[in-house]
């Protein structure tokens, strides 16, 4: 997989071993299938980058997939009687069906590999760099896991950064070992029953300024850029902003952040600015207006349970559409916990790209340089 990265500031430094620790982290978790046992992801640079920083030119990078020398024989003369044949049933809940529909392919493996959640293995990469960007900024993103199945973390974890981090040492990215355990358990039934988990993902980023994104049109409404881009990960069913659903069954007077004089010493932004005011509470998930207010950005996503199952689904030949049941390939018992990692590279991108809109620049010190002007305007300063 090639990862193309245009728009990094000259300066930045970019590291492989940040790029590879965030690799890392997307592959592991309870519940993953025999695919990680095979593949070690390390980054290659193959470009824009010189002494462990950006020259401001697009950054290349290159990662290999152990697996495929496995299976370039097989993919390349499959249908030709001496590789493997053609895989012609298609999943429920997969590209599968579509896919041969909308290209016109016989073959499922022409689908199945593209539409693979692999992919997003790429836009780690890709993401890692957005995160150094956003950290050179005095952002901080954090993704950890609110639920799996019926199970769910404890109320005073969820939107709480801090609580959050605490999912790092945790193979099921959950901040409450309690329930940790009792989704172990659960995994494991599935596991033999021949079936999936699905659950909710959540991404806190911290120290983001206000005015991030626009009101002026629809697609610059950064709320719906982050929605998109969070939905676009693989087996997301459902995004929500701050309290989301749950917000449309309130009464106005108990959802809106009330406004109050004077900052709030313990969020800083750059480290040294300070709003002249702040809320006590966030339930617009730092987003109003179609912009970042000042608060933590919050944003959850739902993930259904994975669609290739141990015990087939029942479904149609993609040729004749005869009954027949769907094929199995490796497949997660439970990806939630790599999802939130993906969540957490999707919208690194989306306010990385935010940040270079507004404050342009070709190089670190111009952005930081336009950034502070920006934060001294808007702190009274």
């Amino acid at each position: 997989m090639v990862t193309i990265v245009e728009g990094i500031p000259a300066g930045l430094p970019v590291r492989a071993e940040e790029i590879n620790r965030e690799l890392s982290r997307r592959q592991v978790g309870y519940g993953r299938g025999e695919r990680m046992q095979i593949e070690k992801d390390e980054v290659e640079i193959l470009s824009g980058v010189r002494f462990g920083k950006a020259m401001g030119g697009p950054v290349a990078m290159l990662l290999r997939n152990r697996d495929w020398v496995n299976w370039r024989e097989k993919m390349a003369l499959a249908g030709t009687g001496e590789g493997i044949p053609p895989l012609d049933t298609a999943r429920p809940g997969h590209a599968d069906l579509p896919g041969i529909q909308k290209y016109g392919h016989g073959d499922v493996r022409n689908v199945l590999e593209r539409a693979s959640a692999r992919e997003t293995a790429a836009r780690v990469m890709a993401g890692a760099l957005a995160k150094a960007l956003l950290r050179e900024l005095g952002v901080n993103i954090v993704g950890h896991v609110l639920s799996i199945g019926k199970y769910r973390v404890s109320a005073g974890i969820e939107g709480n950064s801090e609580a959050a981090a605490r999912a790092e040492g945790s193979p099921l990215r959950m901040a409450d070992p309690g329930v940790e355990a009792k989704v172990k358990r659960w995994i494991d039934g599935l596991k033999e029953a021949g079936t999936t988990a699905g659950g909710v993902v959540e991404v806190i980023a911290t120290g983001v300024p206000p005015g991030l994104g626009s009101y002026v049109a629809w697609d610059r409404r950064l709320n719906g850029r982050l929605g998109q881009a969070l939905m676009c990960i693989p087996a997301i069913k459902g995004v929500e902003v701050g309290g989301g659903a749950g917000l449309a069954g309130i009464p106005g007077i108990d959802v809106h952040d009330e406004v109050f004089p004077g900052g709030n010493p313990a969020a800083p932004f750059l480290g040294k600015y300070l709003l002249p005011f702040h809320r006590d509470t966030n339930r617009a998930g730092g987003l109003e207006g179609g912009m970042t207010n000042g608060e933590p950005v919050v944003v959850r996503a739902a993930m259904k349970p994975i669609p290739t199952q141990s015990v087939p689904l029942r479904t149609v030949t993609v040729d004749r559409f005869v009954a027949s049941t769907a094929h199995r390939e490796r497949s997660d018992v439970c990806a939630v916990p790599a999802a939130s990692v993906v969540a957490e590279t999707m919208v690194a991108i989306v306010l990385a790209d935010a940040f270079l809109e507004k404050f342009g620049g070709d190089a670190m010190r111009d952005i930081l340089y336009n950034y502070s002007g920006y934060l001294r305007r808007i702190c009274g300063e």
